[in-house]
């Protein structure tokens, strides 16, 4: 017997020992404990632990009653082949769950919308008595640091908000119970008055790949320069400003020094959208007062309406049971997810391919990196966020997932991480400028309209001129242009193909009603035409054909 149990022990450490294992502290890893989370690799517990062949054999009992469900990888050839089991009833859970964040990634444009456009004089009807509102609002004014007081304009927002955006305030009480745990976490370690996480609804409606029109991105909407100042990185792999962890530590830290600066809420809230500027020229215009109700109309449109904004959000979080406000139970909370440092370069796909979780939700779980690869940088750690039932498969098999990998990337003709600091080094910054549009931009730059939105998070074709578009151009702009100039010289259209060559005076409107069936949008659609003007002797498209 003893004999047997050798054998079997030795066996069983040379099988082990074989495999690159790298144990992942979960609450280091998954749970929001310090900034520097994703700072420090996780050491190999697998060598401390094997210090004597007790422990050895206490790890093969464990090993033998564990059910891990692991993944078999075939190492014979380039294909991988991956067998992973899962539990349907997990699995139905996670495609309802990812419906619903799916389905949730286009309010933050209307809510950037109604902040903007938001009526303090308008009333709606609801059942909400004054009276009933103000008793509820000094409530909460009492559990709050905020300065919450009744007012008619308050008043109206709550109720805008309840008879016109109800269905958006119920969707956001779902998807908080994915994103509220890990705010109000980091909330906690920055002394920061835990009501604030209603912040990220009125910033972003809890997207973290939401971009403004002023290029504020991410679950907190920080820009380019406040990022880099709170150490967000931006490159052409990772926008960190869209990373729940790291942007709402970053945002912790912007608010805490803002609250320091004013001691007021109300102002840090204001300052934190407008920035100190605006607040400080508001105070002064307004006389020196610093109660924010008292100096709102001196600061911009978006942050007068702002706060309110905020206010009625925290004030249907707190009652959304007394007026039936009613969001979805979700299954997996943000913490039912962990990570793990990758040691080597690795796309989206190839995770999906390797672990079974599909590519919709690794883009929901790491919305940080742009272009759907997760680099190796020597001496940064980057971090793969998985669901927990796949973390353990992945590190089992590391090993043989980095070479699979490696062997993949290396029979293409080019290799991606060349591609990549290539494209990373052409990065540019370009300013829209008057007649501009993207399908212009796309071809001047020898790039597609479809990469020119994926790399600004761009959700429609519209642009403003003066706003900043990143690029990673495929030619020279000079080149771009002589091309350009080329092409319309000598444009050319399939034959029979009917088109209209614009007068002197012509509109997109005259000409349309010129030809029964062609409205003004299938005339910019089928012509790449974003603005008004044309010139004399363009030839246009009449139809929804290749050119």
């Amino acid at each position: 017997m003893i004999n047997n149990r050798k054998r079997f022990l030795t066996i069983f450490s040379s099988l082990v020992l074989a495999l690159p294992l790298v144990a992942q502290e979960q609450e280091k890893d998954s749970v929001a404990g310090s900034p520097n989370l994703i700072e420090e690799i996780v050491a190999d517990t697998l060598a401390m632990d094997l210090k004597g062949i007790e422990q050895m054999e206490q790890m093969a009992l464990d090993s033998a009653s564990i059910n891990d469900s692991p993944i078999s990888l075939k190492k014979d050839s380039i294909d991988l082949t991956v067998k992973l089991k899962d539990l349907p009833e997990a699995a139905k859970y996670d495609s309802l769950w990812m419906k619903e964040l799916y389905a949730n990634a286009s309010l933050s444009d209307e809510m950037f919308r109604e902040v903007e456009q938001l009526d303090y004089d308008k009333t709606y009807p609801t059942s909400l008595p004054t009276d009933t509102l103000k008793a509820r609002l000094e409530r909460l004014n009492q559990k709050t640091p905020f300065n919450i007081a009744y007012n008619p304009s308050l008043e109206n927002v709550i109720k805008s908000f309840l008879f016109r955006k109800r269905d958006l305030m119920e969707r956001m009480l779902t998807t908080s119970q994915f994103y509220f745990p890990l705010f109000e976490q980091e909330l906690d370690n920055y002394d920061i008055p835990l009501e604030m996480k209603y912040l990220s609804i009125v910033e972003s409606a809890l997207n973290p790949r939401a971009r403004s029109q002023v290029g504020a991105t991410g679950l907190w909407q920080f820009m380019y320069p406040t990022g880099k100042q709170y150490k967000l990185n931006v490159s052409s792999y990772v926008d960190e400003r869209r990373d729940p962890l790291k942007s709402t530590v970053a945002a912790c830290q912007f608010l805490a020094k803002l609250y320091d600066i004013y001691g007021d809420w109300d102002l840090a809230l204001a300052a934190y959208n407008s920035g100190p500027g605006n607040v400080n020229k508001a105070i002064r215009r307004s006389g020196g007062y610093k109660n924010y109700w008292n100096i709102r109309r001196y600061l911009p449109r978006e942050t007068a309406g702002y706060v309110p904004a905020f206010l009625a959000t925290m004030y249907l979080f707190e009652y959304a049971e007394e007026h039936g406000l009613r969001g979805k139970k979700i299954e997996r909370p943000y913490f039912e997810t962990d990570t793990v440092h990758v040691k080597g370069l690795i796309t989206f796909d190839q995770v999906s391919e390797l672990t079974g979780v599909s590519k919709e939700e690794l883009k929901v779980l790491n919305p940080s990196y742009k272009l759907y690869v997760i680099p190796f940088i020597d001496g940064k750690n980057n971090a793969l966020r998985l669901p927990k039932h796949a973390i353990g498969s992945f590190v089992h098999n590391e090993g043989a997932i980095y070479d699979h990998v490696k062997k993949e990337i290396e029979s293409k003709e080019g290799p991606l991480p060349q591609l990549v600091k290539q494209s990373e080094q052409n990065r540019i910054r370009y300013k829209v400028r008057n007649g501009d549009f993207l399908g212009k931009i796309a071809e001047r730059y020898g790039v597609r309209v479809s990469q020119l939105k994926q790399w600004n998070g761009l959700r429609s074709n519209n642009l403003r001129i003066g706003q900043r578009l990143t690029i990673f151009p495929r030619k020279t702009p000079g080149a771009a242009v002589a091309s350009t100039r080329k092409s319309t010289v000598s444009k050319s259209f399939p034959p029979g193909t009917k088109t209209h060559t614009v007068r002197s005076g012509d509109s997109l409107w005259t000409i349309s009603r010129k030809y029964p069936g062609i409205s003004v949008e299938n005339l910019r659609q089928w012509n790449g035409i974003s603005g008004k003007n044309l010139k004399p002797g363009t030839k246009l498209k009449l139809c929804e054909c290749s050119s």
